[in-house]
């Protein structure tokens, strides 16, 4: 699928056939039917080879890092990791961006937040034209830095306007990815061709309103509204226009989760290489961090 988060627009995340590009891919994808039908003929002949068989039935089956190639169990490993660079350099962001503040000078400082944005997004756009032909971890790595720079000066940021904003943010989002995950993982939600449809719609419709009140906002143009342009603006029942979106944005937000989760499973099922779990993780992070910053503005316009 086209419709989906950049960071699987990679053959190996799409393509059933991709298996076959990989090195020892076609090998690889043959070699456990190889295996049974060979034991299934020996133990036909030889009752020690029948012995044999059961002892490798008995045994605990290869890993990533047996079989060199992408599994579930270690793209959430991978996840994780990413995540504590996001966590470590965020504490950092945090810090630097509230290391400013004092009694003559209640201003955060907001280099954090710039830096880390301009450049998680300059090294996302390089982690997702480069992936096709490479995966290099070492840029997501450094995404996940500087993205964290970006997470910890914001949230510092909002922390200081609205206290107690980022713990119900965080709260927020885990929740929200805790959901989707439990019920991607028990089948009851799944991504669909239609949905995705919708969704990509809804995205650009999204993506499009943002740039537009973006440009209100920065031109000063009165129909701009609050501190949040038209976001702030009073919509019905006295509901702010931007927490009614944000509701909207929110879903949209968790059914980009099922699309990754369900992009990392059909990686794992197409046999792609190990290092393609990197890329699974950074896919997530993208998301979740999205996802994060919503909410957070819908609670910051909500309470505004």
């Amino acid at each position: 699928m086209a419709l989906n988060n950049p960071a699987f627009n990679n053959p190996a995340f799409q393509d059933p056939r991709a298996v076959n590009s990989y090195p020892g891919g076609s090998q690889a994808a043959n070699i456990g039917t190889r295996t049974q039908t060979a034991a299934t003929q020996q133990a036909a002949v030889d009752a020690a080879a029948q012995a044999q068989l059961e002892g490798m039935y008995a045994a605990p089956a290869a890993g990533a890092v047996e079989t060199d190639r992408m599994t579930v169990e270690d793209t959430v490993w991978k996840t994780m990791g990413l995540f504590a660079i996001l966590v470590v350099t965020a504490a950092v962001g945090w810090v630097w961006t509230m290391s400013t503040v004092t009694v003559d000078n209640p201003t955060p400082n907001l280099a954090p937040w710039l830096i880390g944005g301009l450049g998680g997004f300059v090294l996302a756009l390089v982690v997702i034209f480069t992936s096709r032909k490479t995966i290099r971890p070492p840029l997501i790595f450094a995404y996940a830095a500087f993205q964290g720079l970006f997470v910890g000066g914001i949230s510092a940021y909002f922390e200081f306007l609205f206290e107690g904003i980022v713990l119900q943010a965080s709260l927020a989002t885990l929740s929200v990815v805790g959901v989707t995950l439990a019920l991607f993982a028990s089948g009851k939600v799944r991504a669909s061709k239609r949905a995705t449809k919708i969704f990509m719609i809804a995205m650009i419709g999204y993506l499009v309103f943002s740039l537009v009140n973006l440009v209100l906002m920065w031109t000063g143009a009165p129909i701009a509204g609050g501190a949040f342009g038209l976001l702030s603006a009073e919509g019905p029942f006295g509901i702010p226009w931007g927490v009614i979106i944000g509701v909207f944005v929110v879903i949209m937000g968790a059914y980009s989760l099922v699309l990754d989760f369900d992009l990392i499973q059909q990686g794992v099922r197409n046999g792609a290489p190990r290092k393609f779990g990197w890329l699974g993780g950074f896919g997530i992070m993208v998301t979740v961090v999205w996802l994060y910053v919503e909410i957070l503005r819908i609670l910051a316009i909500a309470r505004n």
